[in-house]
């Protein structure tokens, strides 16, 4: 059994405006917040509204919200003009009954788009009917048409009635409404929100053992005790377990904080940050990379061409011609190459970036001895199907490191020690394939009770390194940023990631160090 609140307690606890808000509803019972602050003289509407939800919080009165509709003229030209079907009558009335079509439109009562208006509303309303005679279309007025002449509907009645203001949904015919509604620029309707505050029962049982309504003060201040005026002031009590709203500052994007922690760990680990352009040539995101010009990636379907420019000029003519003798022929190493006659033409052409791998061998094309340890974080295009995971345009994470004698071992630790900085313990790697890489493993992560890929890794091909006079081996490894974010923050559809839901962007925890 619960303890009876402590009436004196709460009132103690009321401001100034909460007390106000009581003492009208004392006369009142119930009332909306104008009427409330018509009768309590309160200078401004939000002080009423924030006072009473205040006092509902409180559970002193209750605030209850009844949706209704009203309703105005579309136009104001309807409160002094007749309706076309009303024009038309009057027409074909004066024409003793009958009229063609083409008579009504060279009338002048009605305008050639009211025309079609003007006779479907009669018919619609049983005042004429519309035949076909002698190759003309010809309308026939009917009994109750005359009738109509001298009458007003009830429709019309109604728009007189909105003629001089707006009108609520229980002033209305809801027949006719609804066929007034269905005609176009006639009549609007808009929702507003009724809303009326009520005493409960521990409202009333608080009115009842008295409210002083006397100005209050929440803190002491230098003039109040230099004026004296801190005897006639009430100081409010505090209720520290009363509800408090929360503040948020502002904060970087979940995505921007994950970015700048990738960038901490690669330094931490001796890395530098290189940067590229979003617009690339083919050459050097496809052909450098020993990708074949018939991969299936290269088609329209999978890589997205800039029209304008359509092309771009290509590198040094003999960088060109080694990269074109490794495709045909396997250039002079151990390699078959691709064994097909190599088009310019294609590696000429300009495309979005489908990965960061292009930066990497560009660098490696200016950089060919060792040692070499960058990075790239950068947006890349595909042209994905959009699903729970993947993009058309994600971020991705690249990092290549070029020593002596590196080999496969010391990429599984690299990748290791990455992926347990960046807050994964349980990692995997399995093998895969990439054309550019051999041998090749995917990066798995632990996320949810299954593996999650993140990534793809391994030893650049002699076919990819050897044009560029690159002597040692290149480890290299691409991942998908957002994959990162979703295992991390729990968020199961990676397109969440870039909606704005204000909720999650305020209490997303941050990245950990």
């Amino acid at each position: 059994m619960t303890d009876k609140p402590d009436l004196e307690d709460i009132v103690e606890e009321l401001s100034y405006l909460e007390k106000k808000v009581l003492l009208t509803l004392k006369d009142l019972k119930k009332a909306t917040p104008e009427e409330i602050q018509r009768e309590g003289k309160f200078k401004e509407l939000v002080e009423v509204m924030n006072a009473s939800s205040w006092l509902r919080s409180k559970n002193l009165v209750t605030m209850e919200e009844k949706p209704t509709r009203r309703y105005s003229l579309a136009k104001k030209k309807w409160a002094t003009k007749n309706l076309p079907e009303r024009r038309a009558l009057k027409l074909l009335r004066k024409r003793h009954g009958v009229l063609t079509i083409d008579e009504l439109k060279r009338s002048g009562k009605v305008t050639e788009n009211e025309v079609p208006i003007a006779v479907g509303w009669m018919r619609k309303k049983g005042w004429a009917t519309v035949e076909r005679e002698d190759g003309a279309t010809v309308i026939k007025i009917t009994e109750k048409g005359k009738e109509s002449v001298s009458t007003v509907g009830k429709d019309e009645e109604l728009i007189r009635s909105l003629g001089k203001g707006e009108v609520t949904e229980l002033e209305v015919e809801p027949v006719i409404i609804k066929m007034l509604l269905s005609r176009k620029d006639v009549v609007k309707e808009r929702e507003i929100v009724r809303r009326e505050v009520a005493l409960t029962p521990l409202g009333k049982e608080v009115l009842s053992i008295g409210i002083e309504l006397k100005e209050e003060v929440a803190q002491l201040t230098p003039e109040l005790i230099s004026s004296g005026k801190w005897k006639e002031v009430g100081f409010r009590k505090y209720d520290v377990g009363t509800f408090a709203p929360s503040l948020y500052g502002g904060r970087k994007h979940p995505l921007s904080q994950y970015i700048e922690k990738v960038r901490r760990v690669f330094s931490e680990m001796g890395f530098k940050e290189i940067e590229g352009d979003f617009v690339e040539l083919a050459f050097w995101d496809f052909d450098a990379l020993f990708q074949p010009q018939d991969h299936p990636a290269r088609d329209m379907q999978d890589t997205f061409y800039v029209q304008n420019p359509e092309k771009l000029p290509l590198p040094d003519a003999e960088l060109v011609k080694r990269v074109q003798e490794m495709h045909e022929k396997g250039g002079d190493i151990d390699s078959d190459g691709w064994g097909y006659d190599w088009d310019v033409q294609e590696a000429e052409k300009t495309i979005l970036r489908t990965h960061t791998t292009v930066n990497s061998i560009k660098y490696l094309s200016e950089h060919p001895d060792p040692p070499v340890k960058v990075f790239t974080i950068g947006r890349i295009f595909r042209r994905e199907t959009i699903t729970w995971k993947n993009l058309d345009e994600f971020q991705q994470v690249e990092g290549i490191v070029m020593v002596e004698n590196a080999n496969l071992a010391m990429l599984i630790g690299i990748l290791r020690e990455f992926y347990r900085k960046m807050g994964f313990e349980k990692i995997r790697v399995r093998p895969g394939f990439f054309p550019y890489t051999e041998p090749s493993m995917e990066v798995e992560v632990y996320f949810k009770d299954q593996w999650m890929e993140l990534g793809g890794s391994g030893i650049f091909r002699p076919e990819v390194t050897h044009p560029f006079g690159i002597k040692h081996p290149v480890l290299a490894w691409g991942l998908g940023l957002e994959r990162i974010v979703m295992a991390s923050e729990g968020i199961e559809d990676i397109r969440d990631i870039y909606v704005s839901d204000i909720d999650w962007l305020r209490n997303s925890r941050l990245p950990r160090v």
